[in-house]
């Protein structure tokens, strides 16, 4: 008999009513009385699972009684409807095989347990419900971004992970060397010739890919030596960054958009299960946040704008806000949570507090930056219009004491047919803490990269 996953059990269930089935898996709880049991079964295929059901007269009774939760084991029962659930099936086994046992102490017992404690044993975790339903979303959400841009006729870029560049110009890389500090100078006797460090982000390379390719993508971890110990803050994270040719601001804030809302319409549909136990996990609104987000469109506004409005609103904010300057949380709170009810665009930024590739706009005073802000999460995605004007993009890098020779393969795009060209960056883990309802990026990732902590 062949061995069927509790997915294709589900998808069938109605062909597969009083037949008899094989499935392997593990036991997530047991439940026992006088004459029977009932085993919570689970093979990681699907969020929701049969339950097991044995009577006394399953051959070796007493030692089918005796299995732990965790261990591995292997049913051939006949299916029957649930009363519970009848989109849930049900298992009436006929007999059960011990694959793996599990001792009585293991760390996950049928209980719910702290995140916090769950960090302890990330190896474990994805036993968990919890974490099932978070990583399918992530698997999901990974696919789906993907299908995005195929379907888009994007191309999929794999952008180098060791660079000598830092794009972003805060400094905060992970040095890579072969070195020890003692030898380490100029980077000239190392083992590529010159300083490198993990790539912050894969943007510029892709730009030299979007001026042969018109509209390209990258997708991959990324590297940041923050020594920052918030929720949204870790060492290694994934980001999705298009670059697309042709494009200005406005156009690009139209595909930010479309993806956004992508995304969010598929996981919806794909992850339904999940969600709908994420949005009790989390205490409720993640459903509806979703699905008004999937339906609404995004408010624009200038960075001159959001700060008019900021500052009519008196005595309500820790942080004054400011022409010239960022935004904080509690502005891009209640921009997309009090007064837009909506995703918010926010461009033209002061150009002093922005990166040195992105356009200069005639005021002189500002970029065609755009940060885009989601009710419940804050700014989600970030991108500009990039500098494609040699002479603005040099005169910029002089300034900011960014050396052009290092730098000279990114300023020719400029002197060869450069064009006007537009991109953004998303974390991913910041997509998924609002796709999920989970509010640290420590738990959206498989095994979290932070301050004094690389296990496993």
């Amino acid at each position: 008999m062949n061995v069927l996953t509790t997915r294709e059990l589900k998808k069938r269930l109605n062909e597969l009513q009083g037949q008899t089935v094989m499935l392997q898996g593990w036991i997530r709880n047991h439940r026992k009385q006088k004459n029977m049991g009932f085993i919570d079964f689970f093979d990681g295929t699907c969020f929701k699972n049969p339950q097991v059901v044995y009577d006394n007269t399953i051959e070796d009774y007493a030692a089918i009684q005796a299995l732990h939760v965790g261990a591995a084991i292997t049913v051939t029962g006949k299916v029957v409807p649930s009363y519970k659930d009848p989109t849930t099936p049900e298992v009436q086994a006929i007999a059960i095989h011990l694959e793996g046992d599990c001792p009585e102490d293991y760390p996950l017992q049928p209980k719910r347990h702290s995140v916090e404690y769950l960090r302890e044993i990330a190896y474990l975790r994805p036993r968990t419900r919890l974490f099932q339903a978070v990583f399918r979303v992530r698997s999901v959400a990974s696919m789906a971004i993907h299908t995005y841009f195929q379907d888009r006729g994007y191309l999929y870029v794999h952008t180098p992970l060791i660079t000598a560049n830092d794009a972003e110009g805060a400094g905060n890389t992970f040095t890579v060397t072969t070195l020890p500090p003692s030898e380490q100078k100029d980077g000239s006797n190392d083992f590529f010739g010159k300083p490198t460090s993990l790539a912050v982000t894969g943007q510029l390379e892709a730009e030299t890919f979007a001026m042969a390719f018109s509209k390209v993508y990258t997708f991959g971890p990324t590297f940041r030596a923050e020594n920052s110990n918030t929720k949204t803050h870790a060492a290694e994270f994934w980001m999705i960054e298009p670059e697309i040719a042709f494009c200005d601001i406005h156009q690009l804030m139209n595909i930010e958009e479309d993806f956004l809302k992508y995304l969010v319409k598929t996981v919806l549909e794909k992850c339904s299960d999940e969600l709908e136990f994420l949005d009790k996990f989390t205490g409720g609104g993640l459903l509806d946040k979703l699905n008004h987000l999937a339906v609404t469109g995004a408010a624009r506004i200038t960075h001159e704008e959001a700060i008019t409005i900021l500052r009519k609103v008196k005595d309500r904010f820790q942080f004054e806000p400011k022409y010239g300057e960022d935004t904080a949380k509690e502005h891009e709170k209640y921009l997309t949570e009090e007064y837009f009810h909506s995703p918010v665009f926010v461009y033209d930024w002061p150009k002093d507090i922005k990166a040195f590739y992105m356009y200069q706009n005639d005021d002189g005073k500002t970029v065609a930056a755009v940060d885009l802000l989601v009710p419940g999460a804050g700014e989600l995605m970030g991108g500009s219009q990039r500098e494609t004007r040699l002479d603005k993009l040099t005169e910029r890098m002089d300034a900011l004491h960014i050396s052009k020779d290092a730098m000279y393969w990114y300023v020719n795009l400029r002197k060869f047919g450069g064009c006007t060209h537009s991109g953004f960056g998303m974390g991913f883990e910041r997509l998924l803490i609002y796709l999920t309802g989970v509010d640290n990026i420590r738990d959206v990732i498989p095994y979290a990269r932070t301050p004094m902590n690389c296990e496993f």
